[in-house]
């Protein structure tokens, strides 16, 4: 049976408007994808902050100078630090800092008794792709707190984000009293990530979004 001209004249017309529309479908739902990026949620700096950066400072936190830490688990952090729209935010600076295998920040005002040879605290200039990767140890838990790192992003002398990364299903997580401020499932579930296992230790992918 033919179709009359008419009919299959809108039916050409109407495929090739879909046609023209499916790009602009496609543009939109990838925009609004990318707008929909949840900013990675904040938390304290906690008081053992370098009070001075130590001279090694680099992003491989089991070597510091000539020293070599072998205690604890090894293993990678990494991700992509990007705004909220999904572009990387090339050129910003990620900081990560945390105690030894024992339990030690290389600070005053927790004794001064982290091991010599683990660094403790990193930093890395992301390139135009926004990714940073940290050599480092399995976080520990310490005097009530449950195993976290913490992190800093800044850009320039700008400070972007301050906030802790913890370990999925961690036991300890239900415990400690800067999890449980993450009332919302979404902000527990941007900052505690699973610590996988790899061929050289472990490997945690933390993705970073900021609202720049």
């Amino acid at each position: 049976m033919q179709i009359p001209p008419v009919r299959a004249g809108l039916s050409r017309r109407g495929l090739s408007l879909a046609a023209i529309a499916l790009p602009f479908v496609w543009t939109t739902a990838r925009a609004q994808t990318q707008t929909s990026s949840r900013v990675t949620p904040r938390q304290s700096e906690g008081p053992f902050y370098p009070l001075a950066l130590p001279r090694d400072n680099d992003a491989d936190l089991l070597r510091n100078g000539e020293q070599r830490y072998d205690a604890g688990q090894a293993g990678w952090v990494e991700g992509i630090v990007t705004d909220t729209r999904g572009q990387p935010l090339a050129g910003s600076q990620v900081e990560i800092w945390q105690c030894d295998a024992a339990g030690h920040y290389h600070h005053p005002g927790d004794g001064a008794r982290a091991d010599p040879a683990f660094q403790g605290f990193g930093m890395q200039r992301v390139g135009a792709d926004g990714r940073y990767r940290f050599r480092t140890i399995r976080p520990v838990a310490y005097g009530g707190r449950s195993p976290h790192i913490h992190v800093k992003v800044r850009q320039g002398t700008r400070e972007l984000l301050t906030t802790q990364l913890y370990v999925r299903d961690d036991p300890g997580n239900a415990r400690d009293f800067l999890w449980r401020q993450l009332r919302d499932v979404r902000d527990r579930d941007a900052l505690t990530v699973a610590f996988e296992p790899s061929g050289d230790g472990f490997r945690a992918e933390f993705p970073i979004v900021i609202a720049a």
